[in-house]
């Protein structure tokens, strides 16, 4: 059986005919599908690769699909993802809603995450902490505390936008805004980069074409300088060729002023001649 009757159906139908000869000669066996393969293709992602911990990796091996769609009302678009049944939480699709306001141009206005249903002690989100108590304290017994931790997780627990701005102060709305902004990166970057192509980012193929796009990003903004440096250069000949014809222009009326400070033909009034000179 070959790699691609493993692969999703929503992907393959989006692969480009030169991905499918590639990777059909992969020829990756697994009686339930390729392993961890959503999990790989994400962390192949310099953005999506930063939002994954190792913890997060083991329930991750359980997604067997990424799918989105466009929404109306309010518009936006929906980010699905379907989980086997796994040790970590109950629910088997995780959905991730971008609210946008699409005036001159779409604007995020809010994102709504499935609220996880953990089992006992297998929250990713959040770590456990364990201190001792201080000698000579009555209560001998560790000391329980519960914190936030980094997780790909989180990313169904967006920032929430308080309704009445006045509770926002500059810091926390620039603070918002930037984890707002990167929220809809996340989301972005999942629906435009790894579900159309997620097999390019499986086999790493998809890395070396991001690197190829940087570098002639990188040679377009040498060419733009090196434009801009010969308009410069251009420029600068301009200016000194009028500064050279200006020279020239006065050097020329004060050679014809020391001749008999006569001016030169045409210069004068139509008809104007030099006065002739009388014999007495």
């Amino acid at each position: 059986m070959s790699f691609l009757s493993k692969i999703p159906l929503s992907v393959f139908l989006l692969l480009p005919s030169s991905a499918v000869q590639t990777d059909i000669n992969l020829q990756l066996h697994s009686a339930k599908g390729v392993p961890d393969f959503w999990l790989m293709a994400m962390k192949t992602n310099e953005i999506l690769a930063e939002e994954i911990s190792e913890r997060d990796e083991e329930a991750l091996k359980y997604l067997k699909d990424i799918k989105w769609c466009r929404i109306d009302n309010p518009k936006g678009f929906k980010l699905d993802f379907f989980f086997d049944s796994n040790p970590f939480f109950k629910n088997s699709v995780l959905t991730k809603t971008y609210h946008m306001i699409d005036d001159d141009e779409p604007i995020l206005e809010k994102a709504i995450g499935t609220e996880i249903e953990w089992y006992p002690g297998k929250c990713l989100t959040q770590k456990v902490l364990k201190k001792k108590p201080k000698k000579g304290s009555k209560n001998m017994k560790p000391i329980t505390k519960t914190e936030k931790c980094d997780s790909f997780f989180n990313f169904f627990k967006p920032p929430e936008v308080p309704e009445n701005d006045d509770d926002i102060d500059e810091d926390l709305a620039e603070e918002l805004q930037n984890l707002m902004e990167q929220d809809y990166d996340i989301g972005s970057t999942i629906r435009d980069k790894i579900i159309p192509h997620a097999v390019s980012w499986f086999t790493g193929e998809a890395v070396q074409g991001d690197e190829l796009d940087d570098e002639d990003d990188e040679d377009d903004d040498d060419d733009n300088e090196d434009e801009d440096e010969d308009d410069e250069d251009d420029e600068d000949d301009e200016d000194d060729d009028e500064d050279e014809e200006e020279q020239s222009k006065s050097a020329k009326k004060s050679s014809g002023t020391k001749k008999g400070g006569r001016a030169r033909a045409g210069e004068g009034q139509q008809g104007e001649r030099p006065p002739e000179c009388k014999q007495q």
